[in-house]
Order: structure tokens, then sequence, then C-alpha cells
């Protein structure tokens, strides 16, 4: 897909848009942790998906896009990241850890569009990039430090959960300009089944059984917001930005994920905010405004001195 040699930078209504999103995202993995409290991981997945396409699908109209297309991203998104994603998190990587080590798809992203597209990284971004990628080591280094749990096979299953996230970026984008809400609706249908499949055979019926009973309002609404907040909301934005823009323009605002991430823990688990944590906030706010804001002072100075 040719993207238009306008559309490198995001006006700010798209801009709030992404930020929106993130937000969610960020804020979310406080939400899955209340889910898995009770549900198991893949089972937690499934329901998830399945509530992002029935009812919808019998009212939103199939987006014009392959079967293969659909079924791609699906698997990819749904259980290839998320089913990954909420094994880690069940006794192997912490919440705040695993919105900071999902934000790997970043740079998964826009060297999959740069090999696959061959969309073209410009100095700023790289700088801005290294700059943001600071702050996540930085996030990183000292939740090692702090003792917060992360296993070898957590630390795998987050990298090949990010992995996932990244190639099913390029999927949609190669789907083209479609209708992001029908897109997530009728791609999250080939997420289902794989994934009941999956945790029957891996999770076991007693366990899902306990954990349907177990359940209750609070993790119900868990379940809910995974599917119209982060899956339908989330996602579908996320595919309709990818759609109009260069990768390296739109997937650097996942960075902002461990930012809302840490300011959910801190506010509903008592989390604590050292220095350290803030400073490395500001990296990747900083890495952030250069991305966004350098092409807009540029363009401002062109202006001027013409």
């Amino acid at each position: 897909m040719t993207l238009p040699a306008h559309a490198t930078t995001l006006p700010l209504r798209h801009l709030l848009l992404g930020l929106a999103v993130v937000a969610v995202w960020g804020t979310n993995f406080v939400v899955i942790k209340y889910a898995l409290a009770h549900l198991p991981a893949l089972t937690l997945a499934a329901l998830r998906f399945a509530l992002a396409a029935f009812p919808a699908l019998l009212f939103i109209r199939r987006p014009a896009a392959s079967w293969g297309n659909l079924a791609a991203y699906g698997l990819l998104i749904g259980v290839a990241q998320f089913g990954l994603m909420f094994i880690a998190m069940t006794r192997f990587v912490s919440p705040g850890l695993a919105s900071l080590l999902a934000q790997v798809q970043v740079f998964f992203t826009i060297g999959l569009a740069t090999l696959i597209a061959g969309e073209r990284v410009r100095l700023f971004q790289v700088l801005a990039m290294a700059l943001s990628m600071a702050g996540i080591v930085l996030i990183g280094w000292h939740a090692v430090d702090a003792g917060a749990a992360v296993t070898p096979l957590g630390l795998v299953l987050m990298l090949l959960s990010a992995l996932a996230w990244a190639s099913g970026n390029i999927v949609s984008r190669s789907a083209g300009r479609v209708d992001a809400l029908g897109y997530m609706v009728w791609s999250s249908v080939f997420a289902v089944l794989p994934l009941l499949g999956l945790s029957v055979a891996l999770e076991g019926w007693p366990a899902i059984r306990a954990g349907l009973v177990a359940a209750d309002a609070a993790t119900w609404a868990a379940v809910l917001w995974q599917s119209v907040g982060n899956t339908l909301f989330g996602y579908g934005v996320w595919a309709w930005l990818l759609a109009r823009y260069p990768a390296a323009s739109v997937t650097p605002l996942a960075l902002l994920v461990p930012v809302f991430g840490m300011g959910a823990s801190a506010l509903w688990l008592g989390e604590p905010l050292p220095g350290w944590k803030i400073g490395a906030a500001l990296l990747v706010l900083a890495g952030l405004a250069l991305n966004l804001l350098w092409p807009r002072l540029q363009a401002a100075l062109v202006t001027r001195e013409g």
C-alpha cells in the first residue's frame, strides 16, 4: 500500500485519538490483572474476542478486506499477542513490567515496515526512538532491581507477544482504508475458536468451569472492558491510524503506555512513584515530543523563511 505523500504527521484530532488509545491500553494492564484473579488466561482471551465479535457482526458489515487478511490479523492479535500476554501475566511477569515489555512492538513494527513496505525512517525519528528507549530501559532496569516479578519464560512470552502485535500492525495496514470497527469485529471471529481450543487443551475444563463460577461482577466488567474498550475502540482506532500514516509516525505513541500503566498502578494498586520512575517517564515523553513536534517545527521554520 502506498501512503499519500502528505500523510507523514498526525493532525491534532488524530493525535488525540492515538493518545486516548494508549491511555486505554496502559490502564488496561491493571484491569487484566483483576480479570486473571478468577479466569484462566486463555479463557479470558477467548471471552474478550468472543464479546468483541458477537453480536456486533450481526449488525456490522464485513469490511473490504480479504478473508485471509482478517484471519491473519485475528490470529496474530487474538491468539498470539493476547494469548501469550495473558499467560505471561498469570505468574511470570508483573502488570507494570508487562506494560513496559509490550512496547518493544514499536521497534518491531518500524523494522517490519522498513523491510516489507520500504518506509524510510528519518534521523529525528531515530533520535526520538533512542531517547524514548532510554526511558524504557531505565524503567526496566529499576523494575528488575526493585524485585518486580519476571522470569525468563515471562520475558520470552512478552517479546513474542510484542512481535505478534507488530506483525498484526503490518497486516492491518495492508488491508488499506477499510472500516476499522468492522475490521476489528470480523477479525475477532478468527481468534475465538483457536483460543477456546487451546484453553481446553492447556488449562482444562475443570479450571475453566471453576473460573466462570468464581467470576464476580467486577470480573465480567473487566472482560467487557477488554472487548469494547481495549479491542473495538483501541485496536479499531489503531488500525485506522496505521492505514493513514507511516508506522514511524503512529507507533511511537505506544511508548506512552507504560506511563499510563504506572499511573494506573499508583492510583488503583498503590504502587509508589519514586524519582527514577518520573525521570524515565520524562525521557519517554521527550522522545515522543521530538517525534511528533519536530516536523511541525521544521514546517513552521520553512514557512517563516519563505
